[in-house]
């Protein structure tokens, strides 16, 4: 009978961490060839890590253009290797010439970061200033050429926690954030450091990991609640979470799909069950080609390189890694209790 239940508790433990993976389409197979384009970097080391990273370049020979620069974070289980956070998500598509022109330089750099997930750790705070060094790097190496009034940051999942983690430590930094379905829920005292920051979030109701009522929802109006732009804040809600031709993702969890199109379906019309609100709580409606990328750009700071020291206003004893999905422990402990009751019914 136990080794009957373990290999129904190790069953389950699969089925829980395969419902996880991301199972990702592509639209086209332009996709590979756009991910060929990125070229490979890797950050200093501070203290135990780096960060190496995949990026994007608009820049042309004899270009004097200064670009905007989009950091993009992945989730857990999505950086287990160099080059893996670039095929685990469509974000490569901000590098087509559609998506490029829609920045307001017509362009930008597209830096996709990894944690050092090989060694166990997933956009802690030990991978902090590991990034913001990564970060630093890339404008140093193309200093002519990025904007730094124009730096956004997004992720997805535990990729949307370090979002929320670098703006609030690095505000100064960064002109807008937008963190999907992130798996902390920061308190109201940190989030002041945010409350001159446009923030957009996005999440699913559906959500299995991070609980759209009890983690996103308050984050919200945590962040609207010391905000001083809250008519440039967004929230965008889904239901059923789709990719952009209308097919399914193999999670509710997966609404960076639909960012990776620009909040566009394949058919630039609106995205499939999403509904936006700004911070005063009035209906935005996303009029085709203005998505994300538009309401990024139209936003700048006055970050002018100046270093920062270490983890900026993340400080010792902050609560930044105790996020519970909750959705994911319900679900967890459904499937098993399931488990365990179809043991019992089919016999000992």
């Amino acid at each position: 009978m136990f080794k009957r239940i373990l290999s129904a508790l190790i069953a389950t433990v699969l089925i829980f961490s395969c419902a996880t993976a991301v199972s990702a389409i592509s639209l086209d197979e332009g996709i590979q060839d756009l991910r060929a384009q990125f070229s490979h970097g890797e950050g200093p080391v501070v203290g135990k890590y780096s960060v190496d990273y995949r990026y994007f370049s608009p820049v042309k020979d004899g270009d004097s253009t200064k670009y905007p620069l989009v950091i993009w974070l992945h989730g857990l289980g999505d950086g287990g290797k160099e080059g893996a956070p670039l095929q685990k998500s469509d974000i490569a598509y901000w590098a087509s010439d559609e998506f490029q022109s829609r920045f307001d330089a017509k362009g930008a750099f597209v830096m996709i970061a990894r944690s050092r997930e090989e060694l166990g750790v997933c956009w802690s705070n030990d991978m902090i200033e590991p990034l913001y060094g990564a970060i630093t790097e890339l404008i140093s190496i193309y200093k002519k050429n990025i904007d730094l009034s124009r730096i956004y940051i997004g992720g997805y999942s535990m990729g949307g926690k370090m979002t929320l983690k670098m703006a609030i430590a690095y505000p100064e930094m960064f002109a807008a954030a937008f963190p999907m379905c992130p798996a902390w829920s920061p308190s109201s005292e940190l989030l002041e450091n945010l409350k001159d920051m446009p923030v957009w979030i996005l999440s699913s109701t559906r959500d299995p990991l991070v609980n759209y009522y009890f983690a996103v929802t308050p984050t919200w109006e945590k962040l609207i609640g010391v905000s001083n732009v809250p008519e440039s804040c967004r929230f965008s809600t889904f239901n059923r979470v789709c990719f952009p031709n209308g097919k399914k993702t193999s999670s509710n969890h997966h609404v960076w799909f639909a960012v990776n199109y620009d909040l566009f379906t394949t058919e630039n019309g609106a995205y499939y069950n999403m509904s936006t609100v700004n911070g005063k709580g009035e209906e935005v409606t996303l009029n085709y080609p203005d998505g994300m990328i538009s309401w990024l750009t139209s936003h700048t700071s006055d970050f002018d390189g100046t270093a920062i020291e270490g983890t900026g206003n993340i400080k010792d004893g902050d609560q930044t890694d105790n996020m519970i999905a909750l959705d994911g422990v319900r679900e967890f402990f459904r499937h098993l209790i399931n488990a365990i009751k179809s043991v019992f019914k089919n016999g000992i």
